[in-house]
């Protein structure tokens, strides 16, 4: 599933890209810097997209390993969890950027919850 993010960023990022090729062309200066700043906005936008879609996709992945880890776990003993454990190493180790923002995330929502409670 692509999130709207990357589609509008990417249509943004290739507006600003006009843009400011035309302004470049024409000689505008203002052209030329909304086009600038448009294609700024849209690759970010698309970036962001990217990684809503990379965490949704190890958020699914997380899942069901962990439920099939945890009806083997029944019947198989602590090979499963070393086995998890590995996998979210693989995983860490292949996209720490991800990693930190998945733990940044986890830690800002126990946060909120910590002082919601005072």
């Amino acid at each position: 599933m692509v999130d709207t993010d990357r589609v509008v960023g990417a249509a943004k990022d290739f507006g600003g890209r006009a843009q400011g090729a035309v302004g470049d062309a024409l000689g505008s200066d203002r052209d030329s810097m909304e086009g600038r700043y448009r294609e700024a906005e849209g690759r970010a936008q698309r970036i962001y997209g990217q990684a809503k879609d990379a965490v949704r996709d190890i958020a699914d992945d997380v899942s069901d390993y962990a439920e099939d880890a945890y009806g083997r776990v029944s019947r198989h003993g602590g090979t499963y969890l070393r086995d998890g454990r590995e996998r979210v190493e693989t995983q860490v180790g292949e996209n720490p950027f991800l990693a930190l923002l998945i733990a940044g995330a986890v830690g800002y929502g126990l946060a909120l919850l910590l002082h919601s409670r005072r």
